[in-house]
């Protein structure tokens, strides 16, 4: 991995950008029109968004300019680093903080720009894995090794082409088509969904104990979104239901059924607080899973949802965040707004 220091002279600071109200959307407010339109980022514009569950903190990726950070719920913002970061984050999930907690890591993986980069500090230091590493839908790193030395990686419009690296993004070498989203547990175990295409209109769940040498099906379930980490569980939106693992995906337990569950869940203030964005809006779930709210109904200037629409929740202020790709940033700040609390 090449090492890129970036020192700051001047602070990105934006100054205060008044949250506006959307109109006929009670409660739901945009954040980043000012800032949109003052950084002018290239295709898609906004395309991603994560939250740090311990401070409330909001990052954003802006298509070609790089990512950007608030620590007011969106009222200022402040770009991490003087060098653009080219390309988008397009698909949700893959701009990520350390799940596990046990570091500052942020991992950022783009398409149409640079390599999977990975910040060790959330800040203006900046490490690019090997330039085979571009142009992807997704990646997944082994969180619990500090040096992420097993990854996993699904090639833009490549037929579900998988890579793979283990050394740390230094290399990847090919795996094969067919993939979908993945996890992986430690340096040896990893799950990956399979791509639903013409000669596999049934796909599963695959599980690794070799580094991704081999595959053996571990569940018949399809699953189009990422799997979200809380607590030693791996928890899996797939088709029609939440599932989750606690045994590094040997086997799956159904946690109840999910009508078009697009991607989730988010965990609020613990691991029994769950947030999963469905096309007819956000369902909660304060039992794990067993039960749900009705659907909180998204922005009506959102425009409804798309395989590129995120999700994502400040347990710490309680509010929640929806966009996607070209839309802007809305958020739904609960505690103002209590007749919006289920």
């Amino acid at each position: 991995m090449r090492l890129v220091v970036v020192t700051v002279a001047v602070a990105f600071g934006l100054g205060s950008v008044a949250s506006q109200t959307v109109k006929n959307d009670p409660g739901w407010q945009q954040t980043t029109a000012e800032l949109i339109r003052k950084e002018n980022p290239g295709y898609g514009k906004l395309c991603g968004v994560v939250v740090d569950h311990k401070n409330g903190d909001v990052f954003i990726d802006l298509s070609d300019k790089g990512i950007y950070r608030s620590s007011d719920r969106g009222k200022n913002w402040r770009r991490l680093g003087e060098q653009l970061l080219k390309g988008r984050t397009e698909w949700p999930g893959c701009l990520m903080l350390d799940p596990l907690g046990k570091s500052e890591k942020l991992v950022v993986a783009l398409v149409y720009g640079a390599p999977i980069t990975v910040s060790p500090d959330r800040s203006d230091t900046w490490k690019m894995m090997d330039p085979k590493s571009n142009h992807v839908d997704w990646c997944a790193v082994d969180w619990s090794d500090p040096d992420m030395k097993f990854i996993l990686a699904l090639k833009h419009e490549s037929g579900g082409l998988l890579l793979a690296s283990h050394d740390g993004g230094k290399s990847f070498k090919e795996i094969g088509k067919g993939y979908g989203p993945a996890w992986i547990f430690d340096n040896q175990t990893a799950v990956v969904a399979e791509a639903r295409t013409k000669t596999k209109p049934k796909p599963g769940l695959l599980r690794t104990t070799d580094a991704g040498k081999s595959f053996q099906p571990c569940g018949d379930y399809h699953a189009m979104a990422l799997p979200r980490w809380r607590d030693g569980t791996l928890y899996w939106v797939v088709e029609g239901a939440l599932i989750a693992s606690t045994d590094k995906g040997k086997t799956w337990e159904k946690r109840s059924d999910l009508k078009d569950g697009r991607f989730g869940p988010i965990f609020g203030k613990d691991a029994r607080h769950l947030l999963v964005l469905t096309n007819a809006g956000i369902v909660e779930s304060q039992d794990a899973g067993q039960t749900w709210t009705r659907p909180i109904p998204l922005p009506k200037a959102l425009g409804g949802v798309n395989p590129l629409t995120w999700m994502e929740y400040d347990p710490i202020h309680d509010v929640m965040y929806v966009m996607k790709m070209g839309s802007e940033l809305y958020k739904l700040e609960r505690k103002r707004s209590q007749g919006n609390r289920p």
